[in-house]
């Protein structure tokens, strides 16, 4: 029976999964999506003491982050094992590792000596703090990247201290970084015919989502502070609360503002002059506050966010994670997808939150268990049913 394929778009590509926990993994997960054959590169179990870095095989991470591809498990410490993953290399188009860079080329996946194997062949390394420099050794890890990246610095209240952000920036955004990069180099290897290496790093990733915050700092020299639930330069546009709860509203613009003083009863404050420009309203945001929420907590959260959608004025509500799926703009988007495993059953995952016209992405298959496409990832390298059982006995695979 024919393996389920999620999209037509990437099908003629292969890609090796050599990398674990998140960043490595989110990268390869686009392709995989997209209908690359992704092959999960994994050793067999028992072998590796970091198996479960990113939790249990069943458990809801692994199965995020790691559906639509295939599983090969490969000992790379033994003769046998370094062969299959030579073979592999030769026929592949992109590798996605996240090894440290000493540990990469003690295992000879430096890019040189891929190179020779395969010349083609676009090497994608995502490590923690480059692949050269006094850091290249150092082990990294979403938090850390944060902190030295800048986030924990402007995230949470005012004298708070340093708070991480609720996700794993960094890991995401390095993997997303790392696709990046492997696609630009994909269109250069059709006019080139030569691969090459994409190199990214949380620390980096980290950084570039500091995005206005660091150009802030290099343009203008100034550091940004915590704000906590307010924009750093745009009032009122935060966290507000009204009788039952709390919304967001984004006042970006004087129209905005206009807008917003009409919809909440005070029209006359638009042309005040203690607040017509958000220079003048910025220094006395503390005060706006005090008079802005006395005014919202007469009604409940749908009552606002009624009427400032009947106003144009930018708002929303602030949901956990449950009311968020149940929301129906999110339900139409469809981005919750459901897979089917053969041991968990029925369930859904975050599917891409891109879609294409033509070619969209989706979820075909559920993480496969370790090593369930050895036989067959194995005969399309030709090896066959006795050469397999060799390499199960000499404990290769």
């Amino acid at each position: 029976m024919p393996r389920p394929t999620p999209s037509t778009a990437l099908s003629k590509l292969r890609v090796l999964d050599l990398s674990r926990v998140r960043a490595g993994p989110t990268c390869a997960r686009i392709f995989a999506d997209f209908g690359a054959d992704v092959i999960k590169v994994e050793s067999p179990p028992g072998f590796d003491p970091n198996e479960n870095m990113s939790g249990a095989r069943h458990g809801y991470d692994m199965q995020n982050l790691h559906r639509n591809k295939r599983s090969l498990t490969v000992n790379l410490k033994t003769p046998q094992g370094q062969a299959i993953l030579r073979k592999l290399i030769e026929g592949a188009d992109l590798l996605v590792e996240n090894f440290r860079p000493d540990v990469k080329d003690r295992l000879g996946l430096d890019f040189e000596t891929l190179h020779k194997l395969n010349p083609r062949l676009i090497l994608v390394s995502i490590s923690g703090f480059g692949q050269s420099g006094p850091y290249r050794t150092r082990a990294g890890f979403d938090q850390i990247a944060q902190g030295m990246g800048g986030m924990m610095s402007v995230t949470g209240l005012p004298g708070q201290g340093p708070v991480r952000a609720g996700i794993a920036v960094a890991d995401s955004a390095a993997g997303l970084y790392g696709a990046l990069g492997a696609f630009v180099a994909l269109q250069e290897r059709a006019t080139s015919g030569k691969g090459q290496w994409v190199q990214t790093s949380l620390l980096e990733a980290q950084i570039a989502m500091m995005d206005f915050q660091a150009a802030r700092f290099l343009v203008e020299g100034t550091v940004p502070p915590q704000a906590g639930n307010d924009h750093p330069y745009s009032t009122p546009m935060g966290v507000y609360a009204t009788r039952n709860g709390y919304i967001n509203i984004g006042v970006g613009a004087e129209g905005h503002w206009r807008s917003f003083c009409t919809a909440i009863g005070r029209p006359e404050l638009a042309d005040d002059p203690e607040y017509d420009s958000m220079e003048k309203r910025l220094p006395k945001r503390p005060e706006l506050r005090v008079m802005f929420e006395d005014i919202l907590r007469q009604h409940d959260s749908a009552h606002w966010l009624a009427a400032f959608e009947a106003a144009a004025v930018p708002a929303g509500p602030i949901y956990a994670v449950d009311e968020m799926f149940d929301d129906p703009q999110v339900q139409h988007l469809g981005i919750a997808q459901a897979v089917n495993h053969p041991v968990l059953g029925d369930y859904r995952v975050v599917g891409e939150p891109v879609t294409l016209s033509r070619t969209p992405a989706s979820v075909a298959t559920a993480t496969p268990e370790a090593g369930e496409h050895n036989d067959e990832i194995l005969a399309e390298l030709g090896y066959d049913a006795g050469a397999v059982a060799e390499l199960r006995r000499a404990g290769a695979i």
